[in-house]
């Protein structure tokens, strides 16, 4: 138990990973450690082999747990371990010849640019504070590709609509400054105005309200999209994470190179941003076929 709490305080003081992140590790391990004490009268996770392991993931696929949850709640268990080695409670982890268990890859369908052309040029969005909030929300995830937490969360002063920039503490505390775009500066200068006339403002630190004056949560937040482009696209998945993929497909669409859209995304490695150049791959042949001689019409 005490090295759960250790392990919790890590991930959140040395790490910096969010409170999120770090409750959804904890919980993880709480979960594994209910299963040990339930089949196994053991809650020792420092005395577990994986063969043991090995049982918990056979019972969570016979309760129908998805593979990519299993291996979420095993990355958990891995992180725990490495923790472990590393404050020399254990000598060797359980899990270090373990192979994920198979997942198929989902794929992320972007927005087409003419989906975004309808909702922020088509739409009749309301003259009211939530009108014009709502459509600057939409640009901003377009035009920037910040996550949804990143966008709750910007502050009024991380905001300078002078110089047409914006810094985002992003993942790990990590800061990036984003140029934005003239077009959303002037949409950010009427949701300014409308946001002084509200009668009550609580989270006055907070850039994005409701209209009761406090700040966003991520329901909300993805309610606002999934609203909005209900109206223009058949899509299943409508998200702010959508948006945000959508951001990087259409730069990359369009020329720009990869390393630029990992640095305005704020990924840590190439690796993480290169899931978005299959789309760019797709566009890329389609216009190869339709151009080259060769093809046949």
């Amino acid at each position: 138990m005490n090295n759960i709490k250790a392990f919790q305080d890590y991930l959140q003081l040395e790490k910096n990973y969010s409170i999120h992140t770090v409750n959804a590790y904890v919980n993880d391990l709480f979960f594994f450690q209910e299963f040990l004490k339930s089949n196994f009268d053991q809650e020792n996770l420092e005395l577990v082999n994986y063969s043991l392991i090995r049982s918990w993931i056979v019972s969570m696929v016979d309760n129908s747990i998805s593979n990519s949850s299993v291996n979420r709640k095993i990355s958990s268990l891995k992180s725990f371990y490495k923790f472990l080695l590393k404050i020399k409670q254990i000598e060797t982890s359980p899990l270090l010849k373990h192979k994920s268990l198979k997942t198929p890859k989902i794929l992320q369908i972007p927005f087409s640019e003419k989906e975004l052309d309808k909702v922020l040029n088509s739409i009749k969005y309301s003259d009211s504070f939530d009108g014009v909030r709502d459509k600057l929300i939409i640009d901003l995830f377009y035009t920037t590709g910040i996550r949804r937490a990143e966008l709750i969360n910007l502050k009024m002063q991380n905001i300078n609509l002078a110089t047409n920039t914006l810094k985002v503490l992003g993942k790990r505390n990590k800061e990036r400054i984003l140029p934005i775009l003239p077009i959303v500066t002037q949409q950010a200068n009427l949701y300014l105005s409308e946001r002084a006339r509200l009668e009550r403002i609580n989270d006055d630190d907070f850039f994005f309200l409701m209209l009761k004056g406090v700040k966003l949560n991520d329901s909300f937040v993805y309610r606002i999209i999934n609203y909005y482009f209900s109206n223009v696209s058949e899509k299943v998945k409508k998200s702010p994470h959508i948006l945000r993929h959508t951001f990087a497909t259409h730069l990359l669409n369009n020329g720009a190179d990869l390393n630029s859209v990992k640095e305005l995304l704020g990924h840590s490695s190439l690796a993480s941003t290169q899931v978005y150049t299959h789309n760019s791959l797709a566009e890329l042949k389609k216009i190869y076929g339709d151009a080259h001689p060769r093809n046949q019409k």
